[in-house]
């Protein structure tokens, strides 16, 4: 396992779930880690349990704002985290404005900050991109639509910058898990939490601190290894479509 001593990581949506995961397990193991949210109350309490770290208060959507803030840190390692999802309508039954949020969040967004920080590491002939991605990127569920679509147009980025990026020195990994158990569902139900608690009824799914250590895990490699591509399932999960429940 290298060591993250000396090494600026970025985590963008770190002020809950698996971004605040992540960010408390680089911040363990030595990295200086950048906070980035739009929520700078819920990031102060994160930077409270991640010594040495620094908050960033940004909305990804925003380009000039994602470069301005983030352009010139100089990071070494980029976790591509920020994303949500709105809604569990068929499609004929969506709402475009909430389909906007959704793609300029979890496609656009994305875009912004590899735009903004990307160049440096090429530059520097090193340095880790982790995209985070999702089993909805693989495999299209009911209801999933517009989110699906993202996560398969993430899953794409991964690709492209594979090819982008040959010969620079910079890793390119996408981490994608199943049923993680953080706000998300609360988020796509419209703070609906009866709802939300009802999607990980009768199962037991990951953790982010699950999906925080497989991150870790896969920039902590020699610097000749390239772990492209992790899928995480909770063991109750055999599909986006089929959950084993009690």
């Amino acid at each position: 396992m290298s060591s993250l001593q000396n090494r600026r990581a970025i985590v963008t949506g770190a002020s809950s779930g698996i971004g605040a995961a992540t960010a408390r397990a680089l911040a363990a193991r030595g990295a200086e880690v950048v906070l980035v949210g739009r929520d700078r109350a819920r990031l102060a309490a994160v930077q409270a349990q991640c010594p040495g770290s620094r908050i960033v208060e940004l909305d990804v959507r925003d380009a000039a704002a994602v470069q301005h803030a983030l352009g010139g840190l100089g990071a070494d390692l980029v976790v591509n985290n920020a994303g949500l999802a709105l809604g569990a309508e068929k499609l004929p039954d969506g709402d475009p404005s909430e389909w906007a949020v959704v793609i300029d969040t979890n496609l656009k967004g994305v875009l912004h900050v590899l735009h903004a920080t990307l160049p440096a590491m090429r530059a520097a002939g090193r340095g880790d991109h982790v995209l985070l991605g999702s089993v909805a990127g693989r495999q299209v569920y009911p209801g999933g639509n517009v989110y699906c679509a993202t996560k398969h147009a993430v899953r794409a980025l991964y690709e492209a910058q594979r090819l982008d990026l040959a010969g620079s020195g910079v890793r390119v990994s996408t981490v994608d898990p199943g049923m993680v158990e953080t706000g998300f569902s609360g988020v796509r139900f419209r703070g609906d939490q009866a709802r939300a608690k009802a999607v990980y009824q009768g199962m037991t799914p990951l953790a982010p601190e699950d999906v925080a250590d497989a991150i870790v895990w896969v920039v902590t490699r020699p610097a000749h290894v390239n772990v492209g591509e992790v899928v995480l399932w909770p063991t109750d999960q055999a599909s986006t479509t089929t959950v084993q429940r009690r």
